[in-house]
């Protein structure tokens, strides 16, 4: 069996990956090629291009990069025509993968989304376009399920691949040791994996973290940067700044379990905040034109998924194009200063964590996959 998967995110080639391990326990010899990054790359698929390398958002960002995107494109229907997948697997990132999408449906191909684009929340008329090439969408949300069922989508609820990674997750001991050792209470920040939103939401989380060590002198921050080059800009942002503050790459896990409460971009992440039950305050800095577009466009109460999965603001939410850090210190001084108040916000957190952070999505997924793709060549066949 050849599958070829494309994921454009950090969090896509996560998921990615998870996906290929589950297949390729279930079935060794299976061919998986496609688009992603290195962590799809190290689970065993043979990359066409890193394309997680071209996580970009922003209208004029897309703009520069669209002879690549073409370029990519062509270089799947390329391989769709001549080496015949017996499916394609795409994965979130829907500016680009929709576009594969149409391609392999008019080749014959069949066409599986692992994690799909949230058109529930914006570009709701998009999802005529997966209704008519997708042969089934694979759902990782309860509300998400039944939103593509209404519209005439066929569709396979598996539940939310992040709580695959969660459930297994090894935290370096030595390092929350050696944190656990120092004085203070810790606020953890989480700018963002994309190099936009770390540029856009950092100053506003340093003017923050600023305010709440006046008020709070015990307090010390850890940011969680995604990458060294986010690091060595972060490092930047804070040089100067008379604060307890450290700067680390690639712990978010050890972050978040460290931390009493947390500023975080908008993103997955809430589901992993939700997961270690940390109250978290979810910003998200745009440009004015971008703020007002998406809120005539997005057609949601809330924006963060541990809010959508709640129907409540479980985790107070910050989209604003200025400066809002008055409003996120008032919600942390509250769970800093209210032990009662913080310790029933956490019990919240975790009722809700124990109804939906359940692994087992990956597994669900390979095995409708394999099942779902065999199927169809006995027909074809």
């Amino acid at each position: 069996m050849k599958l070829f998967l494309s994921a454009g995110e950090p969090s896509g080639d996560l998921h990615g990956a998870n996906l290929i391990r589950s297949l390729r326990t279930r079935l060794p010899l299976i061919q998986i090629r496609g688009f992603g990054g290195p962590r799809m790359e190290a689970a065993g698929a043979q990359l066409n291009y890193h394309l997680t390398e071209f996580a970009v958002m922003g209208f004029s960002r897309v703009i520069r990069h669209l002879p690549t995107f073409f370029r990519l494109a062509d270089l799947a229907e390329n391989h769709f025509r001549y080496e015949k997948p017996d499916a394609l697997v795409l994965i979130d990132y829907p500016g680009f993968n929709f576009h594969l999408g149409r391609r392999a449906h008019a080749l014959g191909i069949p066409v599986y989304y692992f994690v799909p684009p949230q058109l529930w929340a914006w570009r709701r008329g998009r999802v005529r376009q997966v209704r008519k090439w997708c042969s089934c969408v694979l759902t990782a949300l309860p509300f998400e399920d039944d939103w593509y069922r209404q519209h005439g989508v066929t569709t396979e609820y598996i539940g939310h691949p992040y709580f695959d990674e969660l459930a297994h997750q090894q935290l370096d001991c030595d390092f929350l040791a050696q944190q656990q050792s120092q004085s203070g209470r810790i606020v953890g920040l989480l700018p963002g994996s994309r190099d936009q939103e770390v540029s856009a939401n950092f100053a506003m989380m340093l003017e923050a973290a600023k305010r709440i060590h006046s008020n709070c002198p015990d307090t010390r921050f850890l940011v969680a940067a995604f990458n060294q080059r986010h690091a060595s800009d972060l490092a930047q942002f804070v040089q100067g700044h008379r604060l307890p503050i450290e700067i680390h790459t690639g712990r978010t896990p050890e972050v978040i379990q460290l931390s009493t409460a947390c500023i975080a971009v908008s993103g997955s992440v809430s589901l992993e905040l939700m997961f270690r039950a940390k109250p978290t305050v979810i910003v998200y800095r745009m440009a004015p034109l971008a703020l007002w577009l998406a809120r005539r466009l997005v057609k949601l109460r809330y924006f963060t998924l541990v809010n959508l999965l709640a129907n409540e603001e479980i985790f107070p939410e910050i989209a604003t194009s200025c400066d809002e850090s008055e409003r996120i210190v008032a919600h942390l001084m509250d769970w800093l200063t209210d032990p009662v108040g913080y310790t029933r916000l956490v019990n919240q957190i975790c009722q809700l964590r124990d109804r939906f952070a359940r692994p087992g999505a990956c597994a669900h997924a390979a095995d409708f996959l394999l099942r779902s793709v065999q199927m169809k060549r006995q027909h074809a066949a």
